[in-house]
């Protein structure tokens, strides 16, 4: 089975990258993850944008702290379980944490939102939380990915140790910079801290330079809005075998040109 994770997608430079990719290769893909929690302008999104993803092809929308960013998307998150907030906020919450879907081949794909606590806003214990339905989705389906949102990559890298062997792959989101450590672990879960950001690289991690400098230049609060040149698609692409275990990993870092 191949997978394609798209890293969080950045306001409209980032959603016009990932459906121009998508116009060329969703069919060369079993099962399509994004994250969008930046997608609407670059804080959340809407149940507009969401619907137009999945029309695109996406199967599952993942997302991190930016979930909450847009109210008018509280009902929406109870009424599809396609879009992800993270697992471990609070019992309670609105929406879902996890998803179990068929792909293109008929096989069960189980995909899971956790979210980092170090220097993130408080939630429950992203690897408590995860141990409470572990086991039961492996009774359903041995292919299951995990997307933990969060800024350590102390906390990230523990996280992959911790289901090693026991999830298909572990991936980062949030920071909005790929990192260069995508491998298989020793019980042959794939890893990587950042699959990174879709969307304006020329930028501070998609927001325009003008807008973000200043708040570093004079810690006044800043107005910051979406940068627009050098447009790239960062992601992954995986291959996972019918153990459910990670036979392959390859990052994705495309410039719109080469999409």
């Amino acid at each position: 089975m191949k997978v394609l994770i798209i890293g969080d997608v950045m306001g409209s430079p980032g959603r016009t990258a990932m459906q121009n990719y998508l116009k060329k290769r969703k069919k060369d893909y079993d099962f399509i993850i994004v994250n969008g929690e930046n997608a609407a302008a670059g804080f959340g999104i809407t149940p507009k944008i969401a619907d137009e993803f999945f029309l695109e092809g996406v199967d599952v929308i993942t997302s991190g702290n930016h979930i909450w960013d847009k109210r008018e998307l509280y009902t929406y998150l109870d009424e599809n379980n396609s879009i992800l907030r993270p697992y471990n906020y609070p019992k309670g919450v609105p929406g879902f944490g996890y998803v179990i879907k068929e792909n293109k081949l008929g096989e069960k794909v189980a995909v899971i939102n956790l979210q980092g606590r170090v220097f993130m806003p408080e939630v429950d214990s992203p690897f408590d939380r995860v141990e409470e339905i572990i086991e039961e989705i492996r009774q359903e389906t041995k292919n299951i990915i995990v997307d933990f949102h969060g800024e350590a990559t102390s906390e990230k890298l523990a996280m992959g140790w911790y289901l090693d062997g026991r999830v298909s792959l572990v991936y980062g989101t949030h920071t909005h910079i790929q990192t260069a450590d995508d491998r298989i672990l020793k019980k042959g879960t794939g890893f990587i801290n950042d699959v990174g950001m879709t969307g304006a690289h020329d930028g501070i991690i998609g927001m325009s330079i003008e807008t973000v400098l200043p708040k570093f230049l004079t810690s006044l609060p800043s107005r910051f809005e979406v940068a627009t040149e050098n447009i790239r698609i960062n992601g992954l692409e995986i291959e996972i075998d019918d153990k459910g275990l990670c036979k392959s990993i390859q990052r994705l870092n495309l410039s719109i040109d080469e999409i």
